[in-house]
């Protein structure tokens, strides 16, 4: 495996601590105005046509302790996926799973959002979809169940606790998974033509489904 300088990781890094930065200084990161001036994920904005507020949450953190998780969980596990896959699918695939995630918060959740866990789930679903994609990879399949058990542990938790919005995660894992299918090839002759297109289709089609039917989902889980 081919050592890449991770420079992509490198960049959304320095994209969400500098906004933190300027948060910070225009009112802090935890002021309901600062995040909605920033960006953040609200429903009735989204609504309003703010369609932005699906992506610019990604680099947007809610305190220094927010801010620091996700940092250093994005330069490790960031820099070992863009070394895998590649800057530019690393990158699709790490902006899709944020948008998943909140187009998931959008359609599940009233409250204000904001943070790169979206993305981050998406790439944890990177290695889950690695180990359909390469069976016989014997590092693939240990760093996948590791991070198998890793996502299974973090939603328990995270719809046992209060204050995390565990919908983005799961559309996170959903847009990962669902872009990693598309975008990587796998083992073998056979180029997926098939499985690849119908993944893009399907990320597309949820996408679209959350969109026009915003609400629907809301009903059906009593929110």
């Amino acid at each position: 495996m081919s050592t890449r300088k991770p420079y992509v990781t490198y960049t959304l890094l320095g994209i969400q601590i500098i906004l933190f930065m300027l948060m910070t200084f225009m009112g802090g990161s935890e002021s309901s105005t600062t995040l909605l001036l920033f960006g953040a994920k609200f429903n009735p904005l989204i609504a309003a046509g703010q369609y932005w507020r699906l992506i610019t949450p990604i680099f947007l953190h809610i305190g220094v302790v927010h801010l620091l998780i996700n940092s250093v969980t994005l330069y490790y596990l960031g820099s070992m996926t863009e070394n895998i896959l590649g800057h530019w699918r690393y990158l699709v695939i790490y902006l899709s799973a944020g948008l998943m995630g909140n187009l998931f918060s959008y359609q599940f959740s009233q409250n204000i959002s904001a943070g790169a866990s979206t993305a981050l789930f998406g790439l944890f679903a990177v290695f889950l979809a690695l180990r359909n994609l390469f069976p016989r990879n014997y590092y693939i399949q240990n760093i996948g169940s590791q991070y198998l058990m890793l996502v299974v542990m973090n939603l328990v938790f995270g719809f046992l606790g209060s204050g995390i919005d565990i919908w983005g995660h799961i559309g996170g894992l959903v847009g990962g998974f669902l872009m990693t299918m598309a975008l990587v090839q796998g083992d073998g002759q056979d180029k997926r033509w098939m499985q690849r297109i119908g993944s893009a289709v399907s990320y597309i089609v949820i996408a679209i489904f959350i969109l026009v039917n915003h609400g629907t989902f809301n009903t059906l889980f009593g929110g």
